[in-house]
């Protein structure tokens, strides 16, 4: 409906496809970077606790066995000549802490000046403490990777025996610390990631704009809404199908009209269970204008036309009309010319028959005048009473009356043959036969007409509860091949630019359709209908 989405981009103003796709990048990439950023200072630690961890361990290794702090780390005082030792180890391992404990905790001396008599942090479970242990501590208020070694003194005259503790503890890097030294990296990698996001966003926004004409995702949103709206308010039927058969668009009319689902959509054609006429209808890849179909009892018009883009056909879009009731009135349009055709044809024949009565008194001929009434009236009566003999309705009768003398003025006799009488039938019953006798005899005297015939047959009466009217003509006959499409199309042997070509045989089968019953056409002389109406309806059983 729009080329270019000109028509909504004046009232929606919305970031583009480029900047959405690009702000989206950049927040994912941040988030990554974030997530990336959290795990590789939690490795930092971890690779932090496993460099130091060794080293750490063997100085306090290292200094539990010292043979001068087995022997005085029992003494009291404790020499400070050990606090010596102490600053040697942790300059050795590149410490942050050096101290030895008794089996209490209480320190006895470390590298730094105050250290004595603070309290060293042990493991709870007294049974491990005669063991090397290497964990995470707070040392002096700092997060430490920490190594405590037992310290035992062994004398000959006695067993060895727990006098105390070493621990030497690195506190960890600050998290600023290691944020600085990974700062460069991020920054690099942040650049980067920006740079492809940038690139890879404006692509994408390139593909995408090229995929959907142009248009910004508001602009497609808006569209697809306003597209149910019309699908949902317009009362004409609309099918949309891919060259591959796959139905894309269905209105709520056009599933009301053809009885399909609403999961119809997303499906192929020759999945579906549809009349053979409409699917070959709906198939197709030409265009088709005002084919007429019979659909369930209703007769609808389609319009076909195909969708191209750029050169290259991308479906079809099927329109479906209904056209029922409009088809009925001009139906009742035609009943009311022929009434008046009929008339017509009969005022001629009186007006020449009085004529004739009046030349005849003119020239005082009134035996002759006589004999003519006479000859006239039994004409008329022997009309009526084969016609009311075989037909006991009025409205039927009359209506086959009017259509014998209308026919006799065009040179075409109507033989009525001898079958159960039809009986008085319900009005509604009634205006169905007369709908179909008509549409059949007019068909069958233009046919009759055109192929310099004089003759049709007419069989009208009830049988086992059906009421068959069957109608011959002496025409040229259905051509071979249309004989089930010739109710379908609204086939006609009539001009192409007459007046309601095609009408009357898709309403007798759309009549026949509604109660139930059915018509058909073969030929033999010419060409012969069929209609069976039962008395019935469907609805009534």
């Amino acid at each position: 409906m729009w080329s270019r989405g000109r028509g909504l981009r004046g009232v929606l103003v919305r970031p583009t496809l480029a900047g959405q796709f690009l702000t989206l990048q950049a927040t994912v990439l941040l988030v990554a970077l974030a997530v990336a950023s959290v795990v590789a200072l939690r490795q930092g630690e971890a690779d932090f606790r496993d460099d130091r961890g060794a080293p750490l361990r063997a100085a306090a290794q290292d200094l539990a066995n010292l043979d001068v702090v087995r022997e005085q780390v029992t003494t009291r005082p404790v020499p400070l000549s050990l606090s010596a030792y102490a600053q040697q180890f942790q300059d050795r391992a590149d410490a942050t802490s050096v101290q030895v404990a008794d089996t209490e905790g209480r320190v006895l001396f470390g590298s730094q000046p105050g250290d004595a008599g603070r309290r060293m942090p042990l493991r709870t479970d007294p049974e491990r403490r005669v063991l090397t242990w290497t964990g995470d501590l707070d040392v002096d208020g700092q997060h430490s990777i920490a190594v405590q070694v037992p310290v035992f003194q062994d004398r000959s005259d006695r067993p060895a025996r727990l006098v105390g503790f070493v621990m030497v503890a690195d506190t960890y890097p600050s998290i600023a610390d290691r944020a600085g030294e990974l700062l460069p990296d991020l920054i690099t990698f942040l650049g980067i990631g920006l740079g492809l996001g940038l690139l890879g966003a404006w692509l994408l926004a390139r593909l995408i704009k090229r995929r959907t004409r142009g248009l910004e995702p508001a602009e497609i949103a808006a569209l697809a809404d306003q597209r149910e709206a019309l699908l949902h308010s317009i009362r004409e039927g609309v099918v949309a199908v891919a060259p591959d058969g796959t139905v894309t668009v269905l209105s709520d009319s056009a599933r009301e009209l053809v009885g399909l689902p609403e999961s119809a959509v997303g499906r192929r054609i020759d999945e579906l269970d549809l009349d053979p006429g409409l699917r070959a209808a709906l198939v197709g890849d030409d265009e088709v204008q005002d084919r007429v179909l019979v659909l369930s009892g209703r007769v609808v018009v389609l319009n076909r036309n195909r969708v191209v883009d750029r050169g290259r056909q991308v479906g079809t879009v099927t329109t479906l009309r209904d056209r029922t009731e409009l088809m009925a009135m001009q139906s009742e349009l035609t009943a009311r010319e022929s009434i008046t055709e009929t008339l017509r044809a009969q005022t001629h024949e009186f007006n020449n028959q009085l004529h004739t009565i009046s030349g005849l008194v003119q020239l005082g001929e009134y035996d002759e005048v006589s004999r003519l009434i006479g000859a006239l009236t039994r004409r008329r009566a022997e009309i009526s009473e084969a016609v009311t003999k075989q037909v006991q309705d009025p409205a039927v009768a009359a209506l086959l009356v009017a259509k014998v003398s209308l026919a006799a003025e065009r040179g075409v006799e109507i033989v009525l043959a001898e079958a159960d009488p039809l009986p008085r039938l319900e009005p509604e019953l009634s205006a169905d036969v007369g709908t179909v006798l008509g549409n059949l005899v007019d068909n069958a005297v233009d046919a009759t007409v055109a192929a310099g015939g004089t003759r049709i047959d007419v069989r009208l009466g009830l049988e086992d509860g059906e009421v068959v009217v069957r109608v011959a003509d002496t025409g040229a006959g259905v051509p071979d091949g249309v004989a089930t499409e010739v109710f379908r199309r609204g086939y006609s042997t009539k001009p192409g630019d007459a007046i309601g070509r095609g009408v009357g045989l898709a309403l007798v089968q759309v009549v026949c359709d509604r109660r139930g019953g059915r018509v058909s056409v073969h030929n033999d002389a010419g060409a012969v209908f069929t209609a069976v109406l039962p008395v019935r309806s469907e609805g009534e059983r």
